[in-house]
């Protein structure tokens, strides 16, 4: 990078910072800490293309306001892409703290689970267990990512029902 180039970057800094981290926290619903990710994201694509920044070009505020916010809608999209990120209303709450507690909530599911069909135990393995978002559980079970995300809605809606039989409550 010329020194043309960072002290080009740096003027941008100083004079839209303030703008674009409060854009930034309001892409992120008052996160701080994603708005300076946010923010970061925002002038390193800046600092990658240069040309962006020539106001000949249009306004400067215009182009970092428009990559945040479209760094942000990518994010709530990976985001959203992750089953475990899209049911999670639907999965009983966490276990409590008391270790025997923990134990007997942790037989419970097991046994909650091993009720399931196989095809909808495995996509909550993979999804939930494992963390894997839709596309990669869809690759492991070699389905159709569509395929993942209805198993996996109607595994959840099983569980909730066998966890019901046994007892369990919400």
């Amino acid at each position: 990078m010329n020194s043309g180039h960072a002290d080009r970057l740096r003027a941008v800094q100083v004079e839209h910072g303030d703008a674009l981290y409060a854009h930034a926290l309001r892409l992120t619903s008052g996160d701080r800490q994603g708005a300076e990710d946010l923010m970061q994201e925002t002038m390193l694509r800046a600092w990658r293309h240069p040309e962006s920044l020539d106001p000949g070009r249009g306004s400067v505020r215009a182009w970092l306001f428009t990559t945040a916010r479209n760094l942000a809608i990518d994010a709530w999209r990976r985001r959203s892409a992750r089953v475990g990120e899209v049911f999670t209303d639907m999965l009983p709450e966490p276990p409590a703290a008391d270790e025997t507690e923990r134990a007997v909530e942790s037989w419970t599911v097991a046994e909650a689970l091993r009720r399931l069909s196989p095809v909808h135990r495995e996509v909550l393995l993979e999804c939930f267990y494992h963390g894997r978002s839709v596309a990669e559980a869809a690759s492991r079970l070699g389905v159709p990512p569509g395929t993942v995300k209805s198993r996996t809605h109607y595994a959840l809606r099983s569980l909730r029902v066998v966890l019901d039989e046994m007892g369990v409550t919400r």
